[in-house]
């Protein structure tokens, strides 16, 4: 394990203001973890590592200021859940959404993002490296192999993965040790990957059904619901632009993007939502109202699901 922590997480991690400490309440006593200097925020980075093969991390600390995150990733394939978080990633550009199932592929590639002030960022993840999908898995199952990197691909982002998020909970709350610890982790990254295969299978038969000129109706949905995020836009009006019924056009959509019209809608929405609260004076009713919510309650609970706190508590944390 310290092997794998020494060559890449703690010397990346010391670089950007963390620096290792004894364990505490919060986490396992069986990883490593970090605090954040009191200089650049507050909280902790813990890292479990079997060599060679996975990271297990949790994430939970805030930044004083806008930080700018860049790393040269190694080759690897990560699925994580994000609790709380708001920032950007810068390539390509996108908000970083929470409460949702989210996959990375590292390939000694350069990853940049902005997280915000004073948010609180908590996550999970799992992080399975070359030696665990190449060779681990090839040894073990010889004549059942297959290379999980098209399935992992797949995933990017979904809110929709009750199963592996009830797994990276329980990742969160374990506290074992000792051989306990070690058989826990790897069978659970072992289950983690074994979701990972079996969602994309699903949904590869799912999109086999899907022909190219639906795709390209949804890319047209999907491009306007960009554009009138904010207006009232109601399944009749999305279906004549898709020109495709109702019913086909909400199945089609989440076989396409992973979730349904409303939830990306509503991600659309809150992220509008989260630069008119950290940018301007308005309201919260006002904000509510001008991002497409006639209701500010309704607005504040579904802004709670997807970024992990109220829009007031968001407002605070950014002045």
């Amino acid at each position: 394990m310290k092997d794998r922590i020494a060559c890449f997480y703690e010397t990346i991690l010391t670089e950007r203001g963390f620096f290792p400490v004894e364990s505490n309440d919060k986490f396992n006593c069986c990883g490593q973890t970090f605090a954040l200097s009191k200089e650049l925020g507050e909280g902790f980075y813990w890292v479990y590592s079997k060599t060679n093969l996975f990271v297990i991390k949790i994430h939970d600390f805030s930044f004083h200021e806008d930080y700018l995150f860049e790393c040269m990733m190694p080759e690897c394939m990560s699925i994580s859940y994000y609790q709380s978080i708001t920032g950007h990633e810068l390539n390509p550009y996108r908000r970083i959404n929470a409460n949702c199932i989210k996959t990375y592929i590292g390939n000694h590639n350069t990853y940049k993002a902005v997280i915000h002030k004073r948010m609180p960022v908590k996550s999970v993840g799992i992080e399975i490296l070359p030696d665990y999908y190449i060779s681990y898995l090839k040894e073990k199952y010889p004549e059942d192999y297959i290379n999980p990197y098209e399935a992992f691909c797949s995933i990017d982002e979904t809110s929709n993965f009750p199963e592996m998020l009830l797994l990276l909970n329980q990742v969160a709350e374990y506290r074992g040790n000792g051989i306990s610890a070690k058989l826990f982790y790897e069978a659970k990254v072992n289950e983690a990957v074994s979701l990972v295969v079996e969602h994309f299978h699903k949904c590869s038969k799912e999109h086999k059904h899907i022909s190219e000129t639906d795709k390209e109706q949804i890319k047209n949905v999907t491009s306007y619901i960009n554009d009138h995020a904010t207006y009232s836009l109601n399944l009749h009006q999305l279906s004549k632009i898709a020109c495709m019924g109702q019913t086909k056009l909400k199945k089609t959509f989440k076989q396409v993007n992973g979730c349904t019209i409303t939830e990306y809608i509503q991600q659309a929405r809150i992220g509008q939502a989260e630069f008119l609260l950290s940018n301007t004076e308005l309201s919260i009713a006002q904000i509510a109202k001008t991002v497409g919510y006639s209701n500010a309650s309704r607005f504040a609970e579904l802004f709670q699901r997807n970024v992990g706190i109220l829009p007031s508590e968001y407002r605070k944390f950014m002045n």
